[in-house]
């Protein structure tokens, strides 16, 4: 079937504007008695943790225990029990395919993802979403993450005293919409109403800048147990506004945990045979791992430990220089994320106010060394960078809800990582919304058909940075049907590109005479990787020169094929108006056309449509001539007047 034909490359865009629930009165707060009970959470990694506005003061709930962060630790047992948080944390070296540990990176993930991140699971191929196997059956990462948010929402209902009307809920902001719409589907397993999914570095700044009163550009390097975020921001007179974000959703303190294992069993065969066969040893080496990173954090050296299920040993020293030469390569990934994301912004790092540290793993020395030395400042780290997302989170949720405090006015304004559009003929891809657009957005622009009597469109949505589709992320197809039998290019049909406020995509055509209209909701079967992404925009930078001479080519290939098949039927119509040594010049210019489609060089392709364009000009004069004829044929001359 044929697809769209832009006819506007740029058309008038329309944009949604973010619009907030607003239950009571502007200005006023309600009694304490009506307020609305809501929470932000912050699903990490390694940890998570819930968070609401209590006298107007953003904190952290604690369990019975005092305990401010919830392991992100799920085990299910054969009895049918299933625990959470740190009483499962022990047995994840000894029971490691019952005890699920950073179950996030795999959220939205195919087989194939999940088992190139080395985790010591049985990974069972499903669709839509790879499953864990567990002695309770296989278990996707949405039903494993609602337990966590589950045991959150207890948490929050037991020292609120009441049912929770929402919760905001954060997400890398790299997450794409499978993996945000697997987040949205695990908060409602656990029965949590969604009032927004946020995300973490925005959530981050929110907390800083409440907290802090502040104003000025400022950056949040968000580097968690799995994943990594760059946010640009920019804070005025109560609006939070994003300016520009990049990141990386699989590389957080888990690479650097495994980083050190590798190290450790490199000049030990049977300890790294044992390690890539064997679950429980893989899973002791990874805990002893990150407890020797932590403690690095605060000393010098680390001694370790580890006995593994058959008996060997591996002990002995790990220096924190040793460590910081070992992590150089996936610092340098963030810091590449970083000037990516200065670069999208139009700014300097002495542009940047503050840097605001988030994630625990943000606690390594040497990361805050090199995001230092980066910016040229002290990263900002007086707000736990544990705690800080869940607060931002808290203070949206709050808002949300309708608690707005008398004086309380600000504005919260996000983007999108990624850039979206369709695919045109030549498999061309027309972006209609750019990466780092302001969400919530609509955007509209009209297309047109390539054919003469075409009655149906194929709508291709795209992600991605590149011109061509081959070399971006198909995200859903959908077909519009009806479209009046007219010639090429008269039909008009508007197609609206709509982002809400949690990054979700929905995508709607219209044939504007008649009001027939296809829509389709973007939920794809699963996220793209790490490498994907980074591909994507690093593609889009080096291969620029490269892509714009293939967009040229694409382009003159389609009007060689459109100007062949107008000529063909042309000459299926009224060929007698020309001599047999005309028909002969047009014939060989046709064929000339048609073959141009083949080529690989844009100015031959342009230079034979041109040859069958001045060909076939007295053609199309001769042509118009009997068209004119024939409708003035037995009129009479004051008919015309």
């Amino acid at each position: 079937m044929p697809t769209v034909a832009a006819v506007a490359r740029r058309a008038a865009q329309d944009r949604i504007h973010m619009a907030f629930l607003q239950i009571s009165e502007p200005g006023e707060s309600p009694a304490p008695h009506q307020r609305k009970l809501a929470v932000g959470i912050d699903l990490g990694t390694t940890h998570s943790l819930v968070a609401a506005v209590r006298s107007s003061v953003a904190e952290v709930l604690r369990d019975a225990q005092g305990r401010a962060l919830l392991p992100s630790a799920v085990r299910y047992t054969p009895d049918g029990e299933v625990a959470v948080g740190a009483e499962v944390l022990p047995l994840q070296a000894s029971d490691p395919l019952n005890t699920i540990v950073s179950v996030k990176r795999f959220m939205g993930r195919s087989l194939a993802e999940a088992q190139a991140s080395r985790a010591p699971y049985e990974f069972v191929d499903a669709p839509g979403m790879v499953r864990l196997r567990t002695v309770q059956g296989d278990k996707s990462p949405v039903e494993v993450s609602a337990a966590i948010l589950s045991a959150l929402r207890e948490r929050a209902e037991a020292t609120l005293g009441d049912t929770l009307v929402g919760a905001v809920i954060t997400v890398p902001a790299y997450f794409d919409d499978a993996q945000r719409q697997a987040t949205r589907d695990a908060a409602k397993l656990a029965g949590l109403n969604v009032l927004r999914l946020l995300n973490e570095p925005t959530a981050a700044a929110l907390a800083y800048g409440l907290d802090h009163d502040a104003e000025g550009v400022y950056a949040v390097y968000d580097l968690g147990g799995g994943t990594f975020d760059i946010s640009i921001l920019r804070l005025t007179q109560g609006v939070f506004e994003v300016v520009a974000t990049a990141g990386d959703t699989a590389l957080g303190g888990d690479d650097f945990d495994a980083l050190i294992v590798d190290e450790w069993v490199k000049d030990d065969p049977a300890a790294a045979q044992q390690a890539l066969r064997e679950p429980r040893a893989y899973r002791a080496l990874l805990v002893a791992a990150r407890a020797a990173r932590e403690a690095l954090s605060a000393q010098e050296s680390a001694d370790y430990t580890v006995e593994l299920p058959d008996g060997q040993c591996l002990a002995g020293t790990l220096t924190r220089a040793h460590f910081e030469t070992l992590a150089q390569p996936l610092l340098s990934r963030t810091l590449e994320c970083v000037s990516r994301t200065l670069r999208d912004a139009r700014l300097a790092p002495a542009d940047v106010r503050g840097v605001v540290m988030v994630g625990g793993a943000t606690r390594m020395p040497v990361v805050r060394r090199v995001v230092g030395e980066l910016f040229g400042a002290e990263p900002l780290t007086d707000l736990d960078p544990d705690q800080v997302v869940a607060l931002g989170a808290a203070s949206q949720a709050n808002l949300l809800a309708g608690n707005r405090a008398p004086g309380e006015d600000w504005l919260l304004l996000d983007v999108l990582p990624l850039s979206l559009g369709l695919e045109t003929m030549g498999g061309l891809v027309e972006h209609i919304v750019p990466r780092n657009s302001t969400i919530p957005v609509a955007r509209a622009q009209e297309f047109t058909t390539f054919k003469d009597g075409q009655s149906a469109m194929s709508i291709h949505v795209v992600q991605g940075e590149r011109d061509l589709v081959a070399d971006c992320r198909s995200l859903a197809r959908f077909e519009l049907r009806g479209i009046p039998p007219m010639v090429a290019g008269a039909a008009r049909i508007r197609v609206t590109f709509q982002v809400d406020a949690d990054g979700l995509l929905g995508v709607s055509a219209r044939e504007l005479t008649t009001g027939i209209e296809a829509s389709v909701t973007v939920k794809p079967s699963y996220g793209l990787s790490d490498e994907e992404v980074a591909r994507m925009l690093a593609d889009s930078i080096s291969q620029a020169d490269a892509d714009a001479q293939a967009r040229m080519l694409r382009e003159q290939q389609v009007d060689a094929r459109q100007l062949v098949e107008s000529v063909q039927a042309a000459l299926a119509a009224d060929g007698d108006l020309l001599s047999a040594e005309e028909r002969a010049r047009v014939d060989a210019a046709l064929a000339d056309a048609a073959g141009a489609q083949s080529l690989e060089d844009a100015d031959a392709v342009r230079a034979r449509v041109q040859a069958l364009s001045d060909a076939t000009d007295e053609f199309a004069a001769r042509r118009m001539d009997r068209n004119i004829r024939a409708a003035l044929s037995g009129r009479k001359l004051d008919e015309l007047a």
